[in-house]
């Protein structure tokens, strides 16, 4: 065990994935899908031989830079995991190309949930329960890798948290190599939060079953709700049968998304209680907010849409409001059954604007969500609020202890810097699919919903839903493209080929 951990982090990644194919193959065979499970168990069979071959001819690799050599081994997981695991797709779905495939796999492993098969019946059970498994399999991993590649540099948000340099860590670069031996520091995270992980996923599913879902779809959503890619077997929770009921598991399951402190072993915490977490505060003051406003302006703005004492009505909104706003500001995308109420209630032409923003904002740091992170936001707002302080009273100290010092000044800087690279990726990825021949509104809303990683929101940000599958060749390449930029973040991308990470 120790020998096969000491091997290259992609070729471990290749072992697993080839591992998990057997999952739906053994689903296929109990189902009596033999195409299904041919493809998938050929497929297994192939890349467990071809990982084998791979890690005995990478057996003695030891990289120079063990930082930049994780980083590199993040960044390529992305490139070629979904080449790998779009083979036993491509050969279950033979009616869609392998682009289609590649696809499909790019946005469950980056757990963004966009797919080109809108139409459940369109896709055998076994390749939705891959689908899911892929979200699952890519949920796990970004949280494996946020906090024993990410932390230690000093990305993914924990620049705001630690005020250092982005990329090089409290120590410097070799920090990743101070604390441990790199496979030890994956080892003790794997250890500590894969149990967790796979038992939150297993009661979910057995709390969905329980009611009223049927196995698979529970198992599938079970999977996307942990993994916040809002993968869905039936295509979304209003073709489900576990009703009002499931919904409020799936909100419970999804409050982990808001911060760091849900997780076992999340560095960074600090010593304050649950109570005053930036992430924790500024999540629940926004999933007050949305759904209050969308639910008072029906008596400002949205009199005659619905009856003003039409309780079971009003009570319905309000809890599509709820749930939604919290699924796509953990950046799930599961739009509650209740929405439609919600949007008659409100009165609002496009609500899904709301959401669009919800989306931008994301989850916390070093969880399944996207977005620009909670705490990015709590920094520059703490900042701003400091800022008009000193407008008043421009002599006055600010208090607070050294921690919220850090997030107003060096925290709110490195926040602000991510928000100017996030918002040149939105203008760089529109810019790309108007080349393709997209307009403007569908070609900010997919880039939003890839860059966030909600793909999801295609179907409710606009006036009309946006249909992936009506895109072209090179706008999904564009689309795979941002969703991979989206779950690794520029700041990630950037510190990889930085001089101070390469030089010897």
């Amino acid at each position: 065990m120790a020998r096969l951990l000491d091997l290259p982090l992609l070729v471990i990644l290749m072992g697993l994935g080839a591992l998990a194919m057997l999952v739906p193959a053994l689903h296929g065979f109990m189902v009596s899908d033999y195409r299904s499970a041919r493809a998938f168990f050929y497929s297994a069979a192939l890349f467990s031989l071809l990982t084998v071959m791979i890690g005995i001819a990478t057996a003695q690799y030891q990289p120079r830079n063990f930082a930049r050599s994780h980083l590199a081994a993040l960044l390529s997981a992305y490139l070629v995991l979904p080449v790998m695991l779009a083979v036993p797709f491509h050969e279950a779905v033979r009616d869609t190309t392998f682009l289609n495939a590649w696809f499909e796999m790019v946005s469950s492993f980056t757990t963004t949930g966009a797919t080109l098969f809108d139409t459940p019946g369109r896709l055998a059970p076994s390749v939705h329960l891959w689908r899911a498994l892929v979200g699952w399999f890519g949920g796990a991993f970004i949280l494996l890798a946020a906090l024993a590649i990410l932390a230690p540099l000093n990305l993914g948000g924990f620049e705001v948290a630690t005020g250092a340099a982005a990329g090089r860590g409290a120590v410097g670069t070799t920090q990743i190599t101070r604390i441990a031996d790199p496979a030890e520091r994956l080892i003790r995270y794997s250890r500590v939060l894969f149990p967790v992980y796979g038992a939150m996923t297993l009661v979910l599913w057995i709390a969905l079953l329980i009611a009223g879902e049927t196995p698979l779809v529970a198992a599938c959503h079970a999977m996307s709700t942990l993994a916040t890619s809002g993968i869905s077997p039936v295509g979304g929770l209003e073709r489900a049968q576990a009703g009002i009921a499931g919904e409020a598991l799936i909100l419970l399951a999804l409050l982990p998304a808001l911060s760091r402190r849900a997780w076992p072993a999340a560095p960074l915490v600090g010593q304050h209680p649950l109570r005053r977490d930036p992430e924790v505060r500024i999540g629940l003051f926004i999933l007050l907010l949305a759904p209050t406003v969308l639910f008072l302006r029906h008596w400002f703005g949205a009199i005659d849409t619905a009856e003003p004492d039409d309780l079971p009505f009003a009570l319905r909104a309000a809890w599509g409001s709820i749930f939604t706003t919290l699924s796509f500001l953990s950046t799930n995308g599961f739009v509650s059954a209740d929405w439609a109420e919600a949007r008659v209630w409100s009165g609002l032409r496009a609500p899904g604007l709301i959401l669009l923003g919800l989306a931008v904002v994301g989850g916390g740091v070093a969880t399944t969500a996207g977005g620009v992170k909670l705490l990015r936001v709590y920094a520059l707002g703490r900042h701003a609020q400091r800022e008009m302080e000193r407008l008043i009273h421009p002599a006055s100290i600010g208090g607070a202890g050294p921690q919220e010092r850090r997030l107003r000044r060096e925290g709110a800087q490195a926040a602000w810097v991510f928000f100017m690279l996030f918002a040149a990726s939105i203008s760089i990825v529109v810019a790309a699919l108007a080349l393709t021949g997209l307009t403007f509104e569908p070609a900010l809303i997919l880039t939003i919903a890839a860059l966030s990683t909600t793909g999801p929101l295609a179907a409710v940000a606009g006036d009309a839903p946006l249909i992936y599958a009506a895109l072209s060749g090179p706008a999904k390449a564009v689309l795979a493209g941002a969703m991979v930029l989206g779950r690794l973040e520029a700041l990630a991308i950037i510190a990889l080929f930085a001089p101070v990470t390469w030089r010897n």
